[in-house]
């Protein structure tokens, strides 16, 4: 169930997307979701897909993959589209279809659900293209302006890293919980809300002790190799940039120009 979760696992393979820096990974990621909240029509979204498709391809991660971090955030985007629906503010002119539903609101709903699916899958990519070590690295250095005034900027990406390469982990461990569960005669599948919830009790409080566990192991692993942060840490791997760098940057802000002409354009 929740392994098909993709959102903080990698996926080891040698490809275009792999080989770019961790920096301008990151960098393009931020201007990629810029370029998604830029896009005010249906064609604006089209370009961000069609870049996200070229991405996807080049990265050599199958669509399926990156699709499974749809699963996590099905209920909110199912969410966002009935609220939208139904509490969308029609003007003068909308087509009413039924009730209080528009034609517009319609359009509005499904337009701001497929932006949250192109944010989502957009920021998959990275994790499934990006090991936590190289992200780690990436963050690090692009923070780095911060440590002249005292900023914990190592301990910060180190922070970020140790979550994001614990998703996949936790989401195994409740995995394992649930099943334990249900051999105890457990019911989640009960269509009683409050059942549902009721249910859920005896799977958070094993998984934060689990959480708590991993955490003190890590540590203490951590203290018997006497780690000491930024402190005379060196770097064994040096980031440099390259041409394909370049080209994915270039390609990125093709993709703005092209959003913005759009907008203008339609």
């Amino acid at each position: 169930m929740l392994r098909d979760v993709s959102f903080g696992q990698f996926y080891p393979t040698d490809s275009f997307v792999h080989r770019l820096d961790p920096r301008i990974k990151l960098l393009l990621l931020i201007a990629y979701i810029v370029a998604v909240f830029l896009a005010k029509t249906f064609a604006g979204l089209g370009a961000v897909f069609f870049f996200l498709a070229v991405a996807v391809a080049f990265s050599a991660v199958p669509p399926s993959s990156v699709l499974k971090s749809i699963k996590a955030i099905i209920f909110l985007i199912i969410f966002t589209f009935i609220l939208n629906v139904f509490f969308y503010t029609a003007e003068e002119g909308d087509t009413v279809l039924f009730w209080v539903v528009t034609k517009e609101g319609l359009l509005n709903a499904t337009f701001l659900s497929l932006r949250l699916i192109l944010l989502v899958t957009g920021c998959s990519v990275l994790t499934l293209t990006t090991t936590p070590v190289n992200l780690t690295d990436g963050i690090e250095s692009l923070l780095r302006p911060l440590a002249y005034i005292k900023f914990p900027v190592h301990e910060l990406a180190l922070i970020m890293s140790i979550a994001l390469r614990f998703i996949p982990t936790l989401a195994d461990e409740t995995d394992r919980i649930i099943q334990a569960q249900k051999a105890r005669g457990a019911d989640f599948e009960s269509r009683n809300p409050i059942s549902r919830v009721k249910a859920l009790i005896p799977i958070l409080i094993p998984l934060l002790v689990s959480a708590f566990r991993r955490a003190d192991e890590l540590g203490n692993a951590m203290d018997a190799r006497c780690y000491s942060g930024s402190k005379t840490r060196t770097k064994y791997k040096k980031l440099t940039l390259t041409y394909r760098d370049g080209l994915a940057t270039l390609l990125t802000v093709c993709l703005i120009v092209g959003v913005v002409v759009l907008n203008s354009a339609l």
